[in-house]
């Protein structure tokens, strides 16, 4: 089996069921009213977000994010907006506090709940607390999804997902996404193992300094979302796999 052989079957391994019957789809049909029920007047939508939405979801990830989209004129600050969602849903299925979502346990599923607040006008930008700073930012989550989607690195992202679930990393998915297209932006596409290994060299050479920032909001320092200590954890196994001499000591 070539290198390319094994990455791929090992990216079919983790792959995720899609489609209007898959148990994401089926899930968020069933959290939906919930979620009306908690958001009121001030739902603007619910849409699928993520790695799901991305095309870049693998098992052993979050099964489904959701993207509560609230209205501009929604009177409640973010942080409480935050709070309140957690608090929805904390007696009634596990529960936990993320960065910028709400991680909760629902059908057999861990599900990302992302609450946002719609800015003024006709635009997809909304504002999201950030529990980890205590802060807010801004983003355009739909943007994210087209930016990734449309790629043509969705394996390699696949594949660094698989890396950081097998090795228990702490590297938020948009932080990883945009490493891989920032490590892989002058590289042919459909070579999947080739480029991968391009990717582990970046890490160790070049990911500890850079300044990666979101493509819909210059402001928000992505690269910022992890400290050196974490940061060096990456570029630690990164190099680690650099001294391997077969895949399946990689990935499995």
């Amino acid at each position: 089996m070539t290198a390319e052989e094994y990455v791929h079957s090992i990216v079919r391994k983790y792959q995720q069921q899609t489609g209007t019957n898959s148990p994401a789809h089926k899930t968020a049909n069933l959290l939906f009213n919930s979620i009306k029920n908690w958001a009121g007047d001030f739902l603007n939508e619910v849409h699928f977000s993520g790695s799901y939405a991305k095309g870049t979801g693998v098992k052993g990830s979050a099964d489904l994010d959701l993207f509560i989209s609230l209205k501009s004129d929604t009177p409640y600050t973010l942080q409480y907006i935050f709070d309140s969602l957690f608090d929805n849903y904390k007696d009634v299925v596990p529960s936990r506090r993320q960065n910028v979502s709400i991680g909760i346990k629902y059908n057999g599923l861990d599900i990302d709940l992302v609450p946002g607040k719609k800015q003024k006008g006709s635009t997809n930008f909304h504002s999201l607390y950030k529990s980890k700073t205590g802060t807010w930012t801004q983003t355009n989550v739909k943007n994210h999804i087209k930016i990734v989607s449309e790629s043509g690195r969705c394996d390699e992202i696949r594949i660094m997902k698989i890396w950081r679930h097998i090795n228990n990393l702490d590297f938020p998915s948009i932080f990883l996404e945009l490493s891989v297209l920032e490590a892989l932006k002058h590289s042919n596409k459909n070579q999947s193992a080739t480029n991968i290994w391009k990717v582990f060299h970046y890490l160790k050479n070049d990911f500890l300094e850079k300044r990666i920032v979101d493509p819909s909001n210059t402001n928000n320092i992505i690269s910022d979302d992890l400290n050196k200590q974490e940061k060096r954890k990456i570029v630690q196994l990164a190099e680690q796999v650099l001294t391997k001499k077969y895949w399946s000591d990689i990935i499995w």
